[in-house]
């Protein structure tokens, strides 16, 4: 399975009793009955698999829709995989930025290397996905708020609760009790998990002072540009004189963003009706990434600010390789968080784009290639296709060889050196009456091969390997194109002379 992480992190762990399915040695085994979390979170569905010995598993994957189809080359999760799990006991799955259509019961299958070696957990694990929301009851005066949510919660978490945008210390339960003003507007959230709060309401009326956002979290790509939507509401008896966008604040003094030099030419605002307003950043950097929010100005009070605004993430597009099956390669489109809208994402080989019908899965975030390919592949993103990540070159096989035939080349070298050593060293003293002088038989092949001109047919077949033009293993030894490391051959053959 090929698996990033992002999203604000939420792990669950229910120590239920544990779902076991099996017979005959095999089980699944799923730690948790049911999960219920936060949309926008993280979760982990913890599990444990065994088999009978002689086996060895071969797959592993998880499922949720009868066609067994595995999560990884789903595009609904492209990017928001990671199987903790491997291929000897343990199973885990954590999914990130859960989404409300993430609600499913989540099973797992294993394949082994035998004859009817596969198994599956039946009954699997039950995840529901909720957002968070308050509702509003009681007479004119006293009011309830309860902080609801479609499940029940895992882990009987602590809430929070914020008064037109500000923290309240005192609640911390899923209800609480106002006596509250006409232009006041609540809104709570789970512990640990501000920045995942429910949209604000007013507790009288519908003109209270409040702010929401269209988006909590964008993930936008380096380059592109991206529009951050909200819709304000203020008592009709307020004159709303100024609107401004900001990404910094303190003591409720903020920087406008149309006036920061970091942002000169790339902010624009935008609006289509009276209530709403539009910031739109171009050309967007990595630095962009950080919260945004919306502020206007009624009379002498300035109003938004402290409201939960936009958090941006700015990401680039690179291309993972992981070993795949025997002979194959798992390229991985991967990005720092999780793109906004679920894009279809594109793949490249040797620049030109790959869609071709027989190519299973081209539009996923992952693309297996065969291993021994000397291609380049690179990927982007429908509608961004001039954003494309920098291509990755296949070429480890040729590389193996080009380096197996420079230790082959640095040995023959070294071989060749020792024997011009040796016969300077014996042949160039003077002979004396009481030594026999040794002289070389030229029709001696024992030293045939130390006489350049008569060299044996032994070196004829050292001189005469040639690279192929038409031979992907020998192209990289092109002598006209050499690299600094066949400089260096030349340089020890020029000192062997």
């Amino acid at each position: 399975m090929s698996l990033r992480t992002a999203g604000s992190v939420l792990v669950v762990f229910l120590w239920s009793v544990a779902v076991v399915l099996g017979q005959d040695g095999w089980s699944v085994t799923y730690t948790n009955q049911s999960i219920c979390a936060l949309k926008g979170s993280t979760v982990e569905l913890t599990c444990s698999f065994r088999y009978p010995s002689g086996h060895k598993v071969t797959s592993t994957f998880w499922f949720t829709k009868i066609e067994t189809e595995d999560l990884g080359q789903d595009p609904e999760y492209a990017g928001r995989l990671e199987y903790h799990g491997d291929k000897k006991k343990d199973c885990t799955l954590r999914i990130t930025d859960l989404r409300e259509r993430d609600s499913a019961t989540y099973k797992f299958r294993f394949i082994t290397d035998q004859e009817g070696g596969t198994f599956t957990g039946k009954l699997g694990v039950p995840l529901s996905v909720t957002g968070l929301q308050v509702k509003v009851t009681g007479g004119h005066q006293d009011k309830t708020l309860t902080c609801s949510t479609t499940c029940t919660l895992t882990d009987n978490p602590t809430y929070i609760w914020y008064k037109n945008g500000q923290h309240i210390n005192k609640p911390t339960s899923h209800q609480y009790s106002v006596n509250s003003y006409y232009s006041d507007s609540y809104s709570c959230a789970v512990k640990g998990h501000e920045d995942l709060h429910s949209p604000a309401v007013c507790v009288v009326g519908e003109s209270c002072m409040n702010v929401t956002y269209t988006h909590q979290s964008i993930c936008a790509l380096k380059g592109s540009t991206v529009d951050i939507s909200c819709f304000y509401t203020h008592p009709s008896w307020h004159n709303v004189t100024e609107v401004s966008w900001f990404n910094k604040w303190e003591s409720g003094v903020t920087k406008d963003l149309s006036l920061n030099p970091e942002y000169a030419d790339r902010v624009e605002y935008h609006r289509q009706t009276e209530n709403d307003s539009t910031l739109r950043i171009t050309d967007l950097r990595e630095s962009d990434s950080t919260e945004y929010k919306f502020s206007f100005t009624s009379g002498k009070a300035r109003w938004g600010y402290n409201f939960h605004g936009t958090t941006l993430s700015v990401t680039g597009l690179q291309v993972k390789v992981t070993p795949a099956a025997e002979g194959q390669k798992t390229l991985t489109c991967s990005t720092t968080c999780t793109l906004t809208d679920n894009p279809t994402y594109i793949w490249y080989k040797n620049g030109q784009r790959l869609d071709e019908p027989t190519s299973q899965q081209y539009s996923s975030n992952t693309l297996v290639v065969l291993g021994h390919s000397v291609d380049s592949y690179s990927c982007g993103v429908e509608h961004h296709e001039d954003l494309h990540s920098p291509a990755v070159w296949k070429q480890t096989s040729v590389v193996t060889a080009a380096v197996g035939i420079i230790v082959v080349v640095l040995v023959l070298i070294l071989c060749f050196s020792g024997f011009m050593w040796f016969r300077r060293s014996t042949g160039g003293s003077d002979a004396t009456a009481d030594t026999q002088s040794v002289r070389p038989d030229c029709n001696s092949d024992t030293y045939t091969g130390l006489n350049m001109r008569t060299m044996s047919p032994d070196y004829d077949t050292l001189i005469s390997v040639h690279p192929d033009p038409n031979s992907d293993t020998y192209t990289p030894l092109n002598m006209k194109t050499r690299s600094p490391e066949y400089d260096t051959l030349a340089n020890v053959r020029g000192i062997s002379h």
